[in-house]
């Protein structure tokens, strides 16, 4: 069973926001194997980073790391790793606008009829969206 992960380093934030990418970036991947494997992968570190802490993740059942990093870059586009160095071919990180967020989550409370539309946005916030962007579409039948 994969599991799809976002997760987030202090370090590489700071950096984006001094290299002028907005400081909301977030690594996105699949792993296969539970909570033990997310656990290794984030140890192990991307960007030259090791400070990774997961955020958010969901079992995808055999879905790959390409083809959720595919389907996420329809919707979000990835920060290219041959552009910033620092980034060293790291697939799967992406940045995000609190505006884009935003946007997205005022449809959603507006869809669903909540009267407030008054809100702050939460890391979760971000790691909602790029999994709902990212995971594989539900059967017709769930």
């Amino acid at each position: 069973m994969a599991t799809l992960f976002v997760a987030r380093s202090a370090n590489l934030s700071k950096w984006a926001s001094d290299v002028g990418l907005p400081k909301n970036i977030f690594k996105v991947g699949v792993v296969d194997g539970g909570a033990d494997a997310v656990a290794a992968a984030l140890a192990a570190g991307w960007a030259a980073e090791k400070d990774w802490t997961l955020v958010k993740k969901v079992e995808v059942g055999d879905w790959t790391e390409e083809e959720a990093l595919q389907r996420l870059s329809a919707k979000e586009k990835p920060v290219d790793p041959n552009y910033y160095p620092r980034l060293k071919g790291a697939a799967g990180i992406y940045k995000l606008t609190p505006t884009t967020v935003g946007n997205h989550l005022i449809v959603a409370r507006a869809m669903a009829g909540n009267e407030s539309l008054d809100f702050k946005l939460k890391v979760a916030d971000y790691a909602n969206y790029l999994i709902q962007f990212a995971q594989p579409p539900k059967a017709a039948s769930e």
